[in-house]
């Protein structure tokens, strides 16, 4: 693991891909700030590539992640993602191989050989529990584990797959942080997923599309605080 990683379970991962853009990216980066200081809880933001440099600079506590990068090195490759053109620009980490942005297992491994020596943490998304437990093999910082056909559907996961998925990378990776996530809808879906043992879950569209944004971050991260309290309780 990244020794610069300095998320900790509980978070969130809030990424507005290209549903919202200029503006509106700021503002949303703004309640999630807030949120995170509100509640004491880690969040990544994944932010569109173009905005990384203003939302870095308009906040103070979420990590800034990119939603790509490609494994080049300085020089050629035009309309590529250069790792280090996004530490310069002030992204913390990235994200990688998304349903949307998929990457074969050797560009995978080479992109994430790229993070690490430039310094960002890594989060890695896995549509399957196979593919969770392959990716934990190459011990990204987290690894986020999602069925395809859930994301955006407004239907989450269920206990049984959070459980499954925490085994399947810890079986492989103990230190490796895990998200599970994919149709992530409101407060209760968050507070559902956090206390049956994720470290994390996140939203895009449950977010994004909602009518009130920022009152919507609001409900998912004060969910996430409940659940763990209310998990370490038991």
């Amino acid at each position: 693991m990244n020794p610069r990683n300095t998320i900790k379970a509980p978070f969130f991962e809030i990424g507005p891909k290209s549903y919202l853009y200029g503006q509106e990216v700021i503002d949303l980066a703004l309640a999630a700030d807030a949120a995170a200081e509100k509640y004491g809880v880690d969040i990544i933001f994944t932010t569109p590539v173009v905005e990384i440099a203003r939302v870095k600079a308009a906040t103070r506590r979420i990590h800034v992640f990119a939603p790509h990068m490609d494994p080049l090195r300085p020089g050629r490759g035009l309309a590529d993602i250069l790792p280090e053109s996004l530490v310069a620009a002030g992204a913390e980490g990235v994200m990688l191989n998304h349903c949307e942005k998929p990457l074969s297992f050797e560009v995978l491994q080479e992109t994430l050989k790229r993070a690490e020596e430039v310094g960002l943490t890594t989060i890695v998304c896995a549509s399957s529990l196979a593919e969770a437990r392959q990716i934990a093999m190459l011990r990204p910082d987290i690894v986020v584990a999602e069925p395809s056909e859930l994301i955006a559907s407004g239907v989450c996961v269920g206990p049984e797959y959070v459980a499954a998925a925490m085994n399947a990378v810890h079986e492989v990776a103990p230190e490796v942080l895990v998200l599970t996530a994919a149709g992530i809808a409101n407060g209760q879906d968050v507070y559902d997923t956090i206390f049956a043992g994720a470290d994390a879950t996140g939203s895009s569209s449950g977010v994004a599309k909602a009518p009130d944004r920022a009152a919507m971050v609001d409900e998912m991260i004060s969910a996430v605080r409940r659940a763990w309290d209310a998990r370490n309780q038991q």
